[in-house]
């Protein structure tokens, strides 16, 4: 049996047992156990990222998206008065790619270098392996939460780390909220309801029969480190995920080896996710001033997208040339990650809002 089947049995057995004891859990208590159980869990055994892993992020289809993004917030670093000191933080960096185009696009601006201090909230050992080599040259520290940020200005992206933080479900069901959770049926994990629950995080929701809704507790708290940062000393985030503006229903997923699998089969061994609800991480951070909610493509492109692909492409031709023309589509065009992507900017209130988004 190899090691990851070994892993898959052992962390079913887990589960199984937990509930044989506890009774059912709910949803995000399963997507907690599959992705960050120690030794067991999805992130924290393993690189998903790549065309060997599970899925590929913007920052590993082209350098322009990196790029891109830090004159974003070299940008917004001068137009608040170039602080002599700040973090320059991501959430779920992945290889490090991202911040590695981030702080080669931003050389040139005078004083940002040498005021950034590089943070990077990672729980994933074998990630944080593979940041330390793509940013071997810099000076990085490393954090577990966004509770764990140093105090000060604040400069942030979260790029596709919000969507793996885990949900709860609720649906109404005759006539009352109730939470859907992970229980057994003969011998097998299975998604079912509990009781009736009221909560005051759904009363924005509309209670009609049938509906089905998604809460994340963790975002909001990670939302709370955010708003504490930047409301008191200055800064920026930029939130950059798949999802809309209000939850849409049931959209919890798995993607293994690319494609999508079944939520409930083989656990620990693919990436779990939901939509992201840009209104609740709005709402979240109320003492901040948020852009209106951008698609990725209309964001790249008000940066300049278009043009740095055109520079770039003149170095190039044959495959190199069509990678990098499919690179540029699949990053902006309605029907890839454009319009499916979207982004939420934050800065403090009457504070210029970063390049590329509008109030």
């Amino acid at each position: 049996m190899t090691g990851a089947h070994d892993r898959t049995r052992r962390l079913s057995d887990h589960l199984i047992a937990r509930i044989d004891v506890d009774g059912p859990m709910t949803v995000a208590e399963y997507m907690t156990t599959c992705l960050t159980h120690p030794g067991l869990g999805y992130y924290t055994s393993r690189d998903p990222l790549g065309a060997a892993g599970d899925f590929t992020t913007a920052p590993e289809i082209s350098q322009m998206f990196g790029e891109l993004i830090g004159l974003a917030l070299a940008q917004s670093w001068l137009d608040q008065g170039a602080p002599a000191h700040f973090t320059l933080a991501e959430l779920g960096p992945g290889r490090g790619t991202l911040m590695a185009d981030i702080l080669r696009a931003t050389r040139r601006v005078p004083g940002f270098a040498d005021a950034a201090r590089i943070t990077l909230v990672e729980i994933s050992e074998p990630l944080r392996a593979a940041q330390a080599e793509q940013l071997a040259d810099q000076t990085v520290s490393w954090v577990k939460t966004a509770a764990d940020l140093p105090d000060g200005p604040l400069w942030l992206v979260a790029n596709e780390f919000f969507d793996a933080l885990p949900i709860r479900q609720f649906t109404v069901d005759k006539g009352d909220w109730r939470e859907r959770h992970v229980g057994l049926r003969d011998g097998r994990l299975t998604l079912g309801l509990g009781g009736p629950v009221a909560l005051p995080a759904l009363a924005r929701f509309e209670k009609t029969e049938g509906a089905l809704v998604e809460l994340r507790a963790g975002a909001d708290m990670v939302m709370a480190e955010i708003e504490a940062r930047i409301a008191t000393h200055g800064g920026a985030a930029l939130i950059l995920d798949y999802g809309d503006w209000h939850s849409q229903g049931d959209t919890l997923q798995a993607v293994r080896g690319h494609r999508f699998a079944e939520v409930l089969d083989e656990p620990g061994t693919a990436d779990l996710t939901a939509h992201v609800d840009f209104e609740a991480l709005r709402l979240a951070a109320p003492r901040l001033d948020a852009s209106q909610m951008t698609p990725q493509g209309v964001f790249l492109e008000r940066l300049g997208i278009t043009a740095r692909a055109q520079t770039l492409a003149k170095r190039m031709t044959g495959a190199a040339l069509t990678a990098h023309v499919a690179a540029h589509r699949r990053l902006t065009h309605p029907e890839e990650m454009g319009t499916l992507f979207k982004i939420l900017g934050l800065v403090p209130e009457g504070a210029d809002m970063v390049p590329g988004l509008e109030r």
